[in-house]
C-alpha cells in the first residue's frame, strides 16, 4: 500500500495534520503506538487560549496567532469548546496593577473583532467572583475558553477519517528506510506500508523518532512536565482563576466536571518523556497556591485525581522552563523523500500548525496545498447556537435529564441525534453503568471512536471514571472485557 503521507503521532499536532491533509485530497495513514491523545494532548490544562503570560516574554506572533485561532475553534467546535471567564485578583508582592493593565489591553487589541467580551476591572458587583477568596481583593476579569483535549484530538482524527485516512492507534513504526523518492515503513500490526513523504508527529519522542529513522536535526526539543491536580470543588460559579504565585508563575483553578476543581500547572524540566508523574512536592505547590487564595483550604490527601504531561517545547535555549517560547518550529529534510519533524505547539495552535506542516511538505511532493480547515466545523460542530440545540435535545429525549444530556451534547454535539436515533426510553439504552454512562454510548466509543481499553473510555472520550465509584468502574471493566471478546468472535 502507498501513501502520500505517513504520520506518526496521534496527539492533536498528528490529528490536525492528517485532517488537514486528508481534506486536501492526499492519501494518509496515521499511525500511534497507544490511544489518540493518550499522552500530553490529554494531559494539558484543558484552554483554547491567547497566552496572556506569554506577552511577558514578547511572544506578540504567537499570542495573535493563538487569538486568532481561539476565534476559529469557538465556531467550528461550540461543543468541544466553551466560552469561560477568568479572575485574575492582584495579590501584594505580584506583578504590578499597571502591568496586568497594559497586559490585557495588549491582548484584547490582539484579539481583534472577537466574541467574547474585552476584559476589566474586578467590581464591587462582582461579589460571585470575590466572596470565594481569602479577602475582598482588586484584580481583572477577563475571557478566554475551555477544551476537552481528548476529545478535540479524537474529533480531528474522526475528520480525517471520514475524508478517506487510515487512522491506525496502537500501531507502532518499528522502522523505517528511507529511498529516493519514498520511506518504506515497518508497522507492529506487520505490516510493510510505502509512503512519499513521512511526518514526524510524536511529541515528546519527536528527537527519539529522528534518531530511529536516521535522520540528522539541528533543532532540539525542551521536555517540559506540567502536573495538575483535581480537588473537591473549591468555589461556586462557572468562572476560572489564575492565581499569580510567588516565584512569577501563575496557576489556573478552573471547576471541573460539576463537582471538582482543576488546578495546574507546573514547569518543571525532565529528562524523558517517560518522567510524566507527578511528585510531591508539585502537589504541595498546588495545594498552596490554592491556600494563598482561596478561603477553602485544601491539603494533599484531598486530592482525589492528579496527572502529569511531558510538553515538548522547542528548544530556544532559555534557562527557565516557564519561559521557554511556545512557538512550534517546523522542520523539513528534502535530502531524499521529505520527512516533516514538528518541535513544540500547543493544543490552540494545532489547526494553524497543520495548515503550515503541509505547505512545507506540500511542495517536495510535487504538491501546492491550501488552507482546508479555515472555516470547517468539525464533525458534530455544525450548531449555530448551543444553547438552542441543548434545548432540543432535552425536549426529545427528557429520560436523560440536564446533567447527563449537557455532558452528551458536550461530547457529540449534534451527533448526538445521530447515536440517540430511535432511542425512546432510558431502558432503550441497555445497561446503565454509573454517574449516566450506558452501553449505549459505551458501543459508539468502541465503533466510532477507536476505544479499545477501559482507560480509553473513562479517562479520554468521557472522563466519566473519575465520578464512577470503584464497584461502577470494575462493574464496567468487566462488560468492557466480556463486549470486546464477543466482537473478537
Amino acid at each position: 500500500m502507498t501513501y502520500d503521507l505517513l504520520i506518526i503521532g496521534g496527539g492533536i499536532n498528528g490529528c490536525a495534520i492528517a485532517r488537514e491533509a486528508a481534506l486536501g485530497g492526499l492519501k494518509v495513514l496515521l499511525v500511534e503506538k497507544d490511544d489518540l491523545a493518550g499522552h500530553t494532548s490529554s494531559a494539558s490544562t484543558k484552554l483554547i487560549h491567547g497566552g496572556l503570560r506569554y506577552l511577558e516574554y514578547y511572544e506578540f506572533g504567537l499570542v495573535r496567532e493563538a487569538l486568532r485561532e481561539r476565534e476559529r475553534l469557538l465556531r467550528a467546535a461550540p461543543h468541544l469548546i466553551e466560552p469561560m471567564t477568568f479572575v485574575l485578583p492582584m495579590q501584594h508582592g505580584g506583578r504590578p496593577r499597571w502591568v496586568i493593565r497594559a497586559g490585557l489591553w495588549l491582548y484584547d487589541l490582539l484579539a481583534g473583532k472577537s466574541s467574547l467580551p474585552r476584559s476589566r476591572s474586578l467590581k464591587a458587583k462582582d461579589s460571585v467572583y470575590i466572596r470565594q477568596l481569602k479577602w475582598p481583593m482588586k484584580g481583572f476579569v477577563y475571557s478566554d475558553a475551555w477544551v476537552d483535549d481528548a476529545r478535540l484530538t479524537l474529533h480531528n482524527a474522526i475528520d480525517a477519517a471520514e475524508t478517506g485516512a487510515e487512522i491506525a492507534p496502537r500501531t507502532e513504526l518499528t522502522a523505517a528506510i528511507r529511498h529516493g523518492d519514498h520511506w518504506q515503513a515497518m508497522l507492529s500490526d506487520g505490516r510493510s506500508v510505502t509512503a512519499r513523504g513521512l511526518v514526524n508527529a510524536t511529541g515528546p519522542w519527536v528527537a527519539g523518532t529522528l534518531d530511529r529513522i536516521g535522520v540528522r536535526t539541528k533543532n532540539r526539543v525542551r521536555l517540559v512536565k506540567g502536573s495538575h491536580i483535581v480537588v473537591p470543588r473549591l468555589y461556586n460559579g462557572a468562572q476560572a482563576y489564575i492565581l499569580q504565585q510567588p516565584d512569577g508563575r501563575i496557576v489556573f483553578a478552573i471547576n471541573y466536571l460539576g463537582y471538582y476543581t482543576m488546578v495546574g500547572t507546573t514547569d518543571i524540566p525532565v529528562d524523558s518523556p517517560d518522567d510524566a508523574r507527578i511528585e510531591r512536592d508539585e502537589v504541595d505547590y498546588l495545594c498552596a497556591a490554592v491556600n494563598d487564595y482561596f478561603s477553602r483550604h485544601v491539603g494533599p490527601d484531598e486530592v482525589t485525581s492528579h496527572w502529569s504531561g511531558v510538553r515538548p517545547l522547542y528548544d530556544d535555549g532559555e534557562s527557565d522552563a516557564s519561559a521557554v517560547t511556545r512557538e512550534y518550529k517546523l522542520e523539513c529534510d528534502v535530502d531524499a523523500a521529505p520527512v516533516l519533524s514538528v518541535f513544540g505547539g500547543k493544543i490552540t495552535t494545532a489547526r494553524a500548525l497543520a495548515e503550515d506542516a503541509l505547505a512545507k511538505i506540500g511542495p517536495p511532493l510535487g504538491i501546492d496545498p491550501r488552507p482546508m480547515t479555515r472555516n470547517r466545523p468539525f464533525p458534530g460542530g455544525a450548531i449555530p447556537d448551543f444553547d438552542r440545540f441543548l434545548d432540543s435535545v432535552r425536549e426529545r429525549w427528557p429520560f436523560l435529564g440536564d446533567s447527563r444530556s449537557l455532558r452528551m451534547a458536550r461530547a457529540y454535539g449534534a451527533r448526538l441525534t445521530e447515536m440517540l436515533d430511535g432511542i425512546d426510553s432510558e431502558a432503550a439504552m441497555g445497561r446503565h453503568f454509573g454517574s449516566g454512562l450506558t452501553e449505549l454510548e459505551a458501543r459508539w466509543m468502541q465503533r466510532r471512536e477507536w476505544a479499545v481499553t477501559v482507560e480509553d473510555a473513562l479517562e479520554r472520550r468521557s472522563k466519566l471514571g473519575l465520578l464512577m465509584s470503584d464497584e461502577e468502574r470494575a462493574g464496567f471493566a468487566d462488560w468492557w472485557m466480556q463486549s470486546t471478546e464477543e466482537a473478537v468472535a
